[in-house]
Formats: C-alpha cells, sequence, structure tokens
C-alpha cells in the first residue's frame, strides 16, 4: 500500500526544499557561531551543546517509540531545537541544565501538539522561557572560570558604556551563540539557499531600532543602536528563531507584519522590562499571533496575480471582510504603543530630574558635611576609562560592580573634602543594585545610601536598616569581609543579615569596588 501512486491534477509543484533539507541548511548555518562559541567559552560550552542535542534527540525517539509514531528523529528537527537551545544558555551552566531545557522543548511544546508542524511555538525559545523562570540564577550567570562578568546589554542598563566592535566578533560575556559576525554570515547563507526570507529579519532589526530611538532615551544616536542591535540575542533570534517556518506567517506581507510585531515588542520589553534579554518573550508572544496574522493576510494562490489576498466577502462588492477581532486587536496594539511612547516622552524629562534629585540626596546623605558637589572631568575619564577597559569595573574583581559616576565633596571654602560614588552590582539577590558609598579624602568610609534596591521584603532589603549600614561608617580599611557566620571583631568585618548572605555579600563587594577606586584613582 506505502507504494501506491497518487493521481492529481496540475499544477504539479517541485521543490528541494523539503524538511531534512531545510533542517539541514540550518545546522551548517550555526556551526560558525558553534564552533567560535566553543573556542571563545572553552570546552564545557561544547558539552552543553552536545548534552542538548542528544537530549533532544533521545526525548523525541522515545516518545515515537512509546507512542508508536513513525520515526521522526531523523528529519533533523530535533537536532536544530537542540542546537538552538545550547546556543541561548551560558557557557557555564551545569548540564542538567540543557537537558531539562531539551526535554521540555521536545516533550511538551513539540510531541505533545502532534510533532513537527504542529507546535504553535519554537521550542527551543519555550525551552529557555521555562528554564529563565525554573532557574533564574543559573540561566543568568555568565561567570567564566570562577570570575564573574558582565553581558553587554547589562552594563548598557545600567547607563554604562560598551564596545560595540567586540560585541559584533563576538569577544564578550553572554550565551555560548554569542558572535554577531558568524549569526550574520550563517543568517545570509539560509538568505541565499533560500531557507528563510528577507522579511522577518529585516522588518525586525528595523521595528527594533525604530522603537528604541523612540523609546530608548538616546534617541537615535547610531552608537546607542549599534549596541542594542548587537547584544540580547536580537540577530539569532530575527534570523533563527522567529523564521521557523511552523511558527511564523506563510506569506510575505505576514511575514513582513510579524517582523515588525516582534522588533516592537523586543524594544519595549528592553527598555521597560526587567531583563536585559526580551527576544525570548517577544517572539514567542509573536509566535501566539502567527494564526490570525495568516487568516487576515493570505498568500497569492497559483494563478492569481496579485501578491496579497485579504479575505472578502461572498457579495459581488468584494468587499474586504477583515474579522472583528482583528482590527480590536490592531487597534489596541497602536493605541497602547501610541500611549506608551507618549508617556515616555511626556515623562522622560521628569524621570531624568527625580533620577537626579535621588541621586543628590544619596550624595549628601553618605557626604553630610560636603557643601556642594561638583564633577571633576578629570574623575570622570577615569570612570570611563575603567568602564572602556572592561565591561565590569577592575575586570570583574568585585563580582558583577560598575562604577557609575563620581563626584567631589565640597566644603564651603571650596575645597574637596571626599567624594561619592555610584556603584551598581547585579549581583543581589534580584538583581541590580545601586548604592552611593561615600569616601573621605583620608580613605575613610563615611557610609552608604540606597538608590536601587529591590530585594526580598524582611531579608534582602534589610541591607537598608541604619544598623547594618552603620557597620561601614568611620571605617578606614582596603577592603571589608563579609562574615556569614556573624561576630564581626575588627573594623575590616561585616556582619550578614541572616538569610540574606547575597545581598550582604553585594553590598560589600560594590563598596570594596569604591574603595578600590579611590585608592587607584583619588587617593
Amino acid at each position: 500500500m506505502s507504494n501506491l501512486l497518487n493521481v492529481s491534477s496540475n499544477p504539479h509543484a517541485r521543490t528541494e526544499h523539503d524538511t531534512l533539507h531545510e533542517m539541514y541548511n540550518v545546522i551548517l548555518a550555526l556551526i560558525p557561531v558553534t564552533v567560535f562559541g566553543v573556542a571563545h567559552f572553552g570546552l564545557h560550552s561544547l558539552i552543553i551543546v552536545v548534552a542538548s542535542i542528544l537530549s533532544a534527540m533521545v526525548t523525541e525517539y522515545v516518545f515515537d517509540r512509546i507512542t508508536h509514531r513513525k520515526n521522526s528523529l531523523w528529519d533533523g528537527s530535533a537536532v536544530v531545537t537542540g542546537l538552538l537551545l545550547a546556543l541561548v544558555l551560558p557557557p557555564t551552566v551545569p548540564i542538567f541544565i540543557p537537558v531539562v531545557g531539551s526535554m521540555f522543548g521536545i516533550l511538551f511544546v513539540k510531541c505533545f501538539f502532534g510533532g513537527l508542524g504542529q507546535n504553535f511555538m519554537n521550542p527551543a525559545l519555550a525551552a529557555r522561557a521555562f528554564l529563565l523562570i525554573s532557574f533564574g540564577t543559573l540561566m543568568t550567570n555568565y561567570s567564566v572560570d570562577g570570575t564573574s562578568s558582565a553581558t553587554p546589554l547589562a552594563v548598557l542598563k545600567t547607563g554604562g558604556s560598551v564596545n560595540t566592535t567586540k560585541m559584533l566578533l563576538g569577544f564578550v560575556d553572554g550565551h555560548i551563540g554569542i558572535s554577531i559576525i558568524c549569526l550574520l554570515i550563517g543568517g545570509l547563507f539560509l538568505l541565499i539557499k533560500g531557507t528563510i526570507t528577507w522579511q522577518i529579519p529585516i522588518c525586525g532589526v528595523l521595528s527594533f531600532a525604530f522603537f528604541m530611538g523612540v523609546l530608548g532615551g538616546k534617541g537615535f544616536d547610531p552608537q546607542f543602536l549599534a549596541a542594542h542591535i548587537c547584544g540580547g540575542g536580537l540577530i539569532l533570534g530575527v534570523f533563527f528563531m522567529a523564521t521557523d517556518p511552523v511558527t511564523s506567517p506563510i506569506s510575505a506581507w505576514g511575514q513582513a507584519l510579524y517582523g515588525i510585531f516582534v522588533g516592537a515588542l523586543a524594544a519595549v520589553f528592553r527598555v521597560f522590562g526587567n531583563m536585559a534579554d526580551s527576544m525570548t518573550y517577544a517572539i514567542i508572544i509573536a509566535n501566539l499571533l502567527v494564526p490570525l496574522i495568516d487568516l487576515v493576510i493570505i498568500p497569492r494562490p497559483f494563478g492569481i496575480g496579485r501578491n496579497v489576498q485579504y479575505l472578502l466577502d461572498d457579495d459581488q462588492n468584494g468587499r474586504i471582510n477583515i474579522p472583528k477581532s482583528a482590527l480590536i486587536l490592531m487597534l489596541i496594539a497602536l493605541l497602547t504603543g501610541g500611549a506608551l511612547a507618549g508617556v515616555n516622552y511626556l515623562t522622560a524629562p521628569t524621570i531624568a530630574e527625580n533620577q537626579l534629585a535621588a541621586n543628590l540626596a544619596a550624595f549628601e546623605a553618605v557626604l553630610p558635611e560636603a557643601e556642594s558637589f561638583e564633577y571633576d572631568d578629570a574623575v570622570t575619564a577615569k570612570v570611563e576609562e575603567a568602564a572602556a577597559a572592561s565591561d565590569y569595573y577592575a575586570d570583574g574583581a568585585f563580582g558583577k560592580v560598575m562604577i557609575n559616576e563620581v563626584v567631589a565633596g565640597k566644603d564651603a571654602s571650596g575645597e574637596t573634602i571626599g567624594y561619592a560614588l555610584s556603584v551598581t552590582t547585579m549581583e543581589g539577590f534580584e538583581g541590580e543594585i545601586t548604592q552611593s558609598v561615600g569616601i573621605s579624602a583620608d580613605g575613610t568610609v563615611q557610609g552608604i545610601a540606597f538608590t536601587v534596591l529591590a530585594e526580598t521584603a524582611g531579608m534582602g532589603m534589610r541591607v537598608d536598616e541604619p544598623d547594618w549600614k552603620s557597620q561601614f561608617a568611620g571605617k578606614q580599611v582596603d577592603q571589608f569581609t563579609l562574615l556569614k557566620s556573624g561576630g564581626a571583631s575588627s573594623d575590616e568585618e561585616i556582619d550578614s543579615i541572616s538569610g540574606a548572605s547575597t545581598t550582604s555579600g553585594a553590598v560589600v563587594n560594590a563598596v570594596n569596588a569604591a574603595l578600590d577606586f579611590y585608592h587607584t584613582n583619588l587617593a
């Protein structure tokens, strides 16, 4: 029966673009970025890639055997899912992370919905979202060889500057598939082979750049936009994730609309979200809208001259019959986007003024004897030099800590009596902590004050209690040491807050970074 011939009317479309061929092309396109990632991050990243691919393949094979389905392992889709998931993971995650992620993506997102062609969202991205929710700390830890380091987007999030050339080449910290130039080579290969079309990646990047220019707070500054385009998995997302033929629209105009939506969502999430990386959720949400896009925009059938056909009434008037739900959704999106952009435009000056006022209040709290605060061009140049030398201050010696700015505290006669340093650490239990550290001219710490603190209530938030912050005041030391067991007996020792050692350690590291900067550049 399997050898029966099918008789059908013409036209007969014949193409080399079958599933195996397309998956083979995607795998080839990902080889350059995979090789670079392994060379850049080391052997453990190769183990992650292999574990992720094998787990995806084994999961699909076992599912097919249990459910008595035809073996679908050799269509290559499981390999692509495992490889894509590995490329969006930090290079030092434990091996169980790619194993669990691949199993989830293949089993719950692909197999349970009927296999390849039936999944409603990209399995690799769904797996990454699952891992981010379940193992947030491990999934955002980009330390290499025991040294904590920064992702460029995390630096941009705190207002720092990054080396765009390094980002383009891939010589920065982040997920394994970090090299933009390798990703562009792979994306160009897919375009040449016809595996993907240009609408989704081009429209996605242009839409992202436009909305980042509108909402990002720095206008259409080329360096700012280039840094964001090269960071956060945007290029990997628009060329290899969003273009998944199963979860993207089938018409050219639909793909363009879909790409615009992906770029807009990514920009909004990056500007207003808590996480620097925004592509995962942007593409997943866009995946959910694909059925609606395909319902509204129909591809051109054979023999029809128009490039795009819309749903028409059955009457002779040929009126466009766009579903009411699509119109409502489009109207809501337009109104929401316009309102968001308008509110951001109107409130940006006020937000900036409030931030300056908060910073000034923090400076006054840590240097109460100062009559005024002034920026010193030479000191500012040293701050910028430290930021340019590495993503985080002192090359990560104090964890994910960055010196944001330094101001000189002046007395009534204009003499410098000390410095207030704004320092950000990304190693709090809930992420970012920004604080001001006051250091007098003789190197004595005068105090600390927080400007960004969103730790767990009753635990990490206790670092803002006066009794705990007072441990730093009046101490003249080179570096503080955190005692998790308590019982501090010397100026160098700081008692940790019970149950909040992560937050306590992050604050101590930030103070130590400020002290090191002072002794190196200001003393």
